[in-house]
């Protein structure tokens, strides 16, 4: 499970689009109320409204997913954080782990 934080509802959307079409997430849930971020930046604390995207991937797809999320997002150091599952349904787990396929490497000639 990976938690993402970003400027806008439509940001939200359109990188947890791309992550499920990608097959580098099998769903992405994006709270639509935002929520208040407070946080240190460059020396000094900052206010945010931000909205939140809960990720489901394996563990083999966090660094792609994280490239792809770094490649789209608007911040300079957007939050991309994975919090372990420890448990949870057998059908649903399955079901994240034939969502998700890793990207296909392209060599070059």
């Amino acid at each position: 499970m990976v938690l993402v934080t970003c400027r806008s509802e439509k940001q939200a959307q359109k990188i947890g689009r791309r992550l499920v079409e990608a097959e580098l997430a099998a769903c992405a849930n994006i709270l639509r109320v935002p929520v208040a971020s407070i946080y240190r930046w460059k020396g000094r604390v900052e206010r945010a409204r931000e909205f939140l995207m809960i990720l489901k991937t394996t563990r083999a797809l966090f660094a792609a997913m994280g490239r792809e999320v770094r490649r789209l997002h608007s911040y300079e150091v957007p939050e991309i954080i994975a919090l372990p599952i420890e448990r949870g349904s057998s059908d649903y787990l399955k079901w994240v782990s034939r969502s998700v396929r890793l990207p296909v490497r392209r060599h070059r000639a």
